[in-house]
């Protein structure tokens, strides 16, 4: 098959989105398929090795200003797109480039799958603080969405009752991101080595070290941890909490920090690239979240695959590889998250017992069984799919909804979005004309 992959982010950004997109690829690729992502362009970015990586102009995002934001629409990208021939259309968003691979797959008739990735009610505050777009919104955004694609792809059951909640009617797919555990199992990291970083980040061989990583964002709650480390480095003074990753919350939590007084006991060492993630969770005790706005949850996984026992805020989304005191320790208030990390810390028994216990459960979360997976639903997808006229609106809703939906989320004036001649929803670079030229080139093609 020829599979395009549509994302707002990728690497060198690392997150979920962006580090389940280069597994499902790759492992995809394994299997024989041709594979193209669709990204926007990042100039910070080194240049793509290959043609099944295609850049998308782009834009700085301005509410989170490391990030991209692609525009949707460039002649370039779908004269590219038009000699790939592609089976079949997988949004990982449902924002510029998911919007580009759904108007993609209208107008070249193609079946599109979407996985849905993020809770985005646990997101507004990025826009307007909550008042701009609310929750509200947010979930009548995702159900038109969803709605508009053949089939819906959910990490775990958790997101999939969220969906079915919010309205989704469309067939909903549980399929788990699968986890490389070679990338993180502590066999390939030498003793010397973990000791050599720890001792660049001027820790000791013998330093307890409570370990964060991944985007460092409000909805992660990194600061609920930061509150219970007074009482904790009061019974283990020689604790340390690493903080690996970036993001708009770093500032606040680093002022957290310096009121609560342990600003000398946090680190925060920024992002890494994605080549030496592995080798930063060999340098934790004990990996901690108390983050419950995931779908899924990766870096839990990846911490439980490198045979770092996990203390994690009890949530839906890590039911399925979290059993508290099996595979894990689950928290529910701060003085049980305290009571928990001590427990832990102090105890190399159970941490012996919950590395082993949380490493065999990763051999089960394989990268070959999401593709496999993956695989079987475009299959069953494409042998479905029945097109849809090119002018079908995002999601079969009336045309006033839906664009009263699309200016909430983007709250743009009307100039930008508003209500096609024949019912399609459109950005400027998405007129008349625009159509014309897609439809002109598929023909071409």
């Amino acid at each position: 098959m020829n599979i395009g992959l549509f994302t707002d982010t990728y690497f060198p950004q690392i997150n979920g989105v962006a580090t389940s997109v280069h597994t499902l690829a790759d492992a995809l690729r394994q299997r024989g398929h041709n594979v193209y992502i669709f990204t926007p362009k990042d100039p910070h970015a080194p240049p793509a090795q290959g043609d099944d990586v295609i850049a998308m102009p782009s834009l700085p995002f301005i509410l989170l200003p490391n990030y991209r934001m692609g525009l949707v629409y460039s002649p370039r990208a779908l004269n590219q797109i038009s000699h790939l021939h592609l089976d079949i259309v997988h949004t990982q968003t449902e924002f510029p480039l998911g919007i580009f691979g759904k108007l993609l797959s209208s107008v070249k008739k193609l079946p599109m799958v979407h996985t849905y990735h993020t809770m985005y009610e646990d997101y507004v505050h990025y826009i307007g603080r909550g008042y701009i777009v609310t929750p509200a919104m947010a979930k009548e955004f995702s159900r038109l969405f969803c709605n508009s694609a053949s089939a819906v792809v959910a990490p775990t059951e958790k997101a999939k009752r969220f969906l079915e909640k919010y309205g989704v009617t469309k067939p909903i797919e549980v399929i788990p991101t699968g986890i490389d555990t070679s990338l993180f199992c502590k066999n390939n990291f030498s003793f010397e080595d973990t000791m050599e970083l720890k001792a660049s980040l001027g820790l000791s061989p013998y330093t307890p070290v409570i370990l964060s990583v991944g985007r460092v964002a409000k909805e992660k709650s990194i600061d609920v941890i930061l509150r219970a480390l007074p009482k904790l480095f009061e019974k283990i003074p020689q604790a340390r909490m690493v903080i690996v990753g970036d993001g708009p919350e770093r500032g606040n939590l680093e002022s957290i920090a310096k009121e609560l007084d342990i600003a000398h006991k946090v680190l925060f060492i920024g992002a890494k690239p994605w080549s030496e993630i592995g080798k930063y969770y060999q340098i934790g005790t004990v990996f901690c979240s108390a983050s419950v706005s995931e779908t899924q949850g990766l870096t839990f996984a990846e911490a439980m695959a490198g045979g770092i026992p996990v203390v994690a805020k009890q949530d839906e989304s890590i039911e399925s590889i979290i059993e508290n005191n099996k595979t894990g320790l689950l928290f529910q208030t701060q003085e049980d998250l305290i009571e928990k990390l001590y427990m832990l810390l102090s105890t190399p028994s159970l941490q012996k017992r919950l590395s082993e216990a949380s490493f065999l459960k990763m051999q089960s979360l394989s990268v070959e069984a999401f593709a496999q997976n993956m695989e079987a639903l475009y299959e069953k997808t494409i042998q479905l799919y029945r097109p849809e006229p090119i002018y079908q609106h995002i999601a079969k809703q009336s045309i006033s909804a839906s664009v009263k939906a699309a200016k909430g989320i983007y709250k743009l004036p009307k100039t930008i979005v508003k209500k096609g001649r024949k019912g399609l929803i459109y950005l400027p670079m998405f007129h008349k004309n625009s159509i014309s030229k897609m439809e002109k080139s598929d023909k071409d093609a």
